[in-house]
């Protein structure tokens, strides 16, 4: 999308299933860029780091799932049953047709994590474990989770509430409800586009919500979490698209 003054658009008045993701996976994921690595090496390094030697816990949610499985994939050794919650007709048909044996692209994600022993030595492949652990795709809005009354044990949302409305009153709502699903302790990933003005996939532009940055997200976040480490990540010269700045991601924990 074009810089400039924009009428408000909120997430319901979004038309989701015109989402490609064909599209979305052709622009982002065939190659990972070097910002998807530091980020994937950086939730792994995370999630390693606190469930080493405790063995599995029950339930990992991934919010606003998308064309997008290395939110997943790093969530494989640390819990037994994954949900994924897409809210786009056309994505959860993508996310249901890779979960018997997922896209060879995905191998190259697989490998940044696999630099940690506790992914390298998993007991079956990476695609058994995926078609075990991951449930089918649930139809679901990341404000749906507000009215939740299950909780998980692990979490991530990936680009999410802020590039599903202009309105930053939804952003830091949106925020709340992936929180408050989580069980105390539980740790979690997060990622922002900062500043972020739209984006195209294919022929149809989607809102975001302009306002993100350091401050917002850790505002947004600050009375859910602990232990909170953020990176802002990319320079202006490798971005993956026009109209950002950056990305912002955020490593913690669930309040206690």
């Amino acid at each position: 999308m074009t810089s400039g003054t924009a009428a408000q658009k909120l997430n319901d008045e979004v038309s989701w299933d015109d989402f490609d993701p064909g599209a979305y996976i052709s622009h982002n994921y065939l190659k990972m860029q070097a910002v998807d690595e530091e980020i994937v090496s950086r939730v792994r390094d995370h999630f390693s780091d606190h469930f080493r030697g405790g063995g599995r816990v029950a339930s990992g949610i991934d919010v606003g799932a998308g064309p997008n499985l290395y939110p997943a994939l790093a969530m494989l050794p640390w819990c037994d049953r994954i949900t994924l919650l897409e809210r786009s007709s056309r994505n959860l048909e993508y996310l249901r047709g890779q979960c018997a044996d997922y896209d060879r692209h995905w191998d190259q994600f697989w490998d940044v994590l696999c630099r940690d022993e506790a992914y390298a030595e998993l007991d079956v492949t990476p695609r058994v474990r995926f078609k075990e652990a991951v449930q089918q795709p649930e139809p679901g809005s990341l404000f749906d989770l507000c009215a939740d009354t299950r909780r998980w044990d692990l979490g991530t949302m990936f680009f999410v509430a802020e590039s599903i409305t202009t309105s930053i009153d939804e952003f830091r709502r949106g925020v709340g409800c992936f929180m408050s699903v989580l069980n105390p302790g539980a740790p979690f990933a997060a990622a922002f586009m900062e500043h972020s003005q739209g984006y195209r996939v294919g022929e149809v532009d989607f809102p975001a919500t302009r306002e993100i940055d350091e401050a917002e997200v850790e505002t947004a976040l600050g009375d859910f979490t602990q232990d909170a480490k953020m990176y802002r990540l990319a320079n202006p010269g490798d971005l993956v698209r026009d109209g950002y700045t950056g990305m912002i991601l955020v490593c913690g924990r669930r309040k206690e």
